[in-house]
């Protein structure tokens, strides 16, 4: 009896909401910048991937979420939009300060760019267009199961950076220390890929999705499933449950990428099933989603080893 007055007073408020609503006349417009944008900032040595998303909260307030060069997704609590012109203000991440990134921008023939000071005091332009929807109109028909690694060398592989610490061990792609990520020469647009991995205690890496999607490699065993940690996706998406081996024993990643729909088993477990990516994560080799793109492995962050790399790309 309880549940179903409930049930009625709810129905009642949304009722009376609704009624205001349409005799005030307010009613929520969408807005141009609205929607997700693939990013570009230029670093002045480089050129980094970002990415922004602005949403409606109700009928007036744009809100958020912006991805920078590194570190994960962050809310904004406020979007202001008015006369074309876009800023928004979020504090720092990384930086160890208590200064905001400050973005401004201007929204013209579609696009948009503008500049960001960042919590350094760094005066940075950037530019944005709209994100590729990557929506598919049939199942994919998967093509021959490609080597990536074949045990004995680096080719077919690429470092980035001039500091490469990349070796080949024992049939074993290995970063004995921090240096600089790696990538595959070749570029995907839907595939499957198996990849097992090893780490010490405490390490970090992660191996990423035509090089803009993070699933995260991390000592995680005992710790809460959450994005950040082994199985997630960046960010982004939590996976269903922790399953994270003690450090120095191998385990092994089966992931499927159809757009922007991604799987993840890891060791034997489904952890993300069909989710949605939204964007690219922090660490991204590019923003040009609509793109085919590399596998690429962190190593920047940690000892880490990869082995039995095996990718399936769809015809």
């Amino acid at each position: 009896m309880i549940s179903k007055l409930k049930s009625i007073f709810i129905f009642i408020f949304l009722f009376i909401i609704s009624i205001n609503l349409l005799a005030s006349g307010e009613t929520p417009k969408r807005q141009p910048i609205e929607g997700r944008w693939d990013l570009t900032v230029d670093l002045g040595d480089r050129l980094a991937a970002s990415w922004l998303e602005v949403r409606l909260s109700g009928i007036q307030t744009l809100t958020g979420h912006f991805v920078a060069d590194g570190g994960s997704a962050r809310p904004i609590s406020e979007v202001v939009f008015k006369d074309n012109k876009v800023s928004f203000h979020i504090p720092a991440q990384w930086e160890v300060t208590d200064k905001e990134l400050i973005v401004e921008g201007v929204l013209k023939d579609g696009k948009l760019s503008g500049t960001m000071i960042t919590p350094r005091g760094q005066t940075l332009t950037w530019v944005g267009v709209p994100a590729p929807s990557l929506k598919r109109d049939k199942a994919p028909v998967w093509g021959k199961p490609i080597q990536l690694f074949n045990g004995k060398n680096l080719a077919g592989w690429q470092a980035l950076g001039k500091d490469n610490q990349w070796i080949v061990e024992n049939g074993i792609l290995r970063s004995p220390r921090p240096g600089s990520n790696i990538r595959s020469t070749q570029t995907f647009t839907d595939f499957k890929l198996h990849i097992e991995f090893r780490y010490p205690k405490e390490s970090n890496s992660g191996v990423y999705l035509r090089g803009r999607y993070e699933v995260q490699v991390e000592d995680s065993k005992g710790m809460e499933a959450t994005n950040i940690h082994l199985g997630g996706l960046y960010g982004f998406i939590d996976p269903l449950e922790m399953v994270a081996k003690e450090p120095g024993v191998w385990q092994s990643y089966d992931i499927t990428l159809v757009g922007r729909i991604v799987t993840v088993i890891a060791n034997g477990k489904i952890v993300i099933q069909n989710q949605i990516i939204p964007g690219i994560t922090g660490g991204a080799l590019d923003s040009r989603e609509g793109e085919p793109g590399p596998i690429m492995m962190q190593g920047d962050h940690g000892v880490i080893e990869y082995r039995n790399i095996v990718i399936t790309p769809a015809k």
